[in-house]
């Protein structure tokens, strides 16, 4: 667990390290761009831009059907990383990743927050929006001009980088949440972490709900564990 935290501090200052100092420069009309975006002002607007800006709030929103849970075991507020997350993506989640203590039960009984949060249903709307999102992207792109805003706009460039951090961190709680819901095939781990998001989008879809625990019953499995 130790080497996790270390691994996840070391990718946490890496990335806020590029962000700040390697990354390049901000671009004039970067306020602008992030304001039409966010009024549905698109056009003109590359469309791979539009997805990658809309995904980087789905993302987040997958995370939540997992950080809200974890959290009713951690000392730290989950529910107040996983909102920063929805504006400032991995630069929030990282911590909370970092912090965290392993969970593997439930304490406790699900509120109708929670409970939505756990729903197949909230993580089919979330596969829909992303894969939406990805395929209005990729089809209607220009890749030429998004490779070039990669290279000269820091907003564009660090969001791909938060948005390729938060795909390939979401292993990181998926062992726990496995465990909370009884499922114990380390293959559905792998096929999960192996196949970046959109093994994310089916486990989210078709996962069994959270098994609920008094917390008499938790607290005792936790120390018998």
């Amino acid at each position: 667990m130790m080497t996790r935290k270390i691994v996840l501090t070391l990718v946490w200052v890496g990335f806020v390290g590029y962000a700040f100092f390697l990354a390049p420069p901000n671009q004039p009309d970067t306020f602008d761009l992030i304001k039409n975006m966010s009024t549905g002002k698109i056009e003109g607007i590359n469309p791979l831009i539009v997805a990658l800006f809309n995904i980087m709030g789905v993302l987040p929103m997958a995370y939540s059907c997992l950080t809200f849970l974890d959290g009713r075991g951690q000392k730290i507020p989950a529910w107040l990383f996983t909102s920063v997350s929805f504006g400032v993506g991995a630069f929030a989640l990282l911590p909370y990743l970092i912090f965290r203590q392993p969970n593997p039960t439930f304490q406790g009984e699900k509120n109708w927050f929670l409970r939505i949060l756990d729903s197949r249903i909230t993580g089919a709307f979330v596969a829909i929006a992303a894969i939406g999102l990805l395929f209005y992207g990729i089809s209607q792109g220009n890749w030429t001009d998004f490779a070039a805003q990669w290279r000269t706009s820091r907003f564009i460039n660090v969001m791909s980088l938060d948005f390729c951090t938060l795909v390939l961190l979401f292993p990181v709680l998926l062992k726990d949440d496995m465990a909370r819901r009884g499922i114990k095939n380390p293959k559905i781990f792998w096929a999960v972490t192996l196949v970046p998001l959109l093994g994310t989008l089916i486990y989210l879809t078709l996962r069994p709900p959270t098994i609920e625990q008094p917390r008499a019953q938790s607290l005792e499995t936790k120390v018998v564990a």
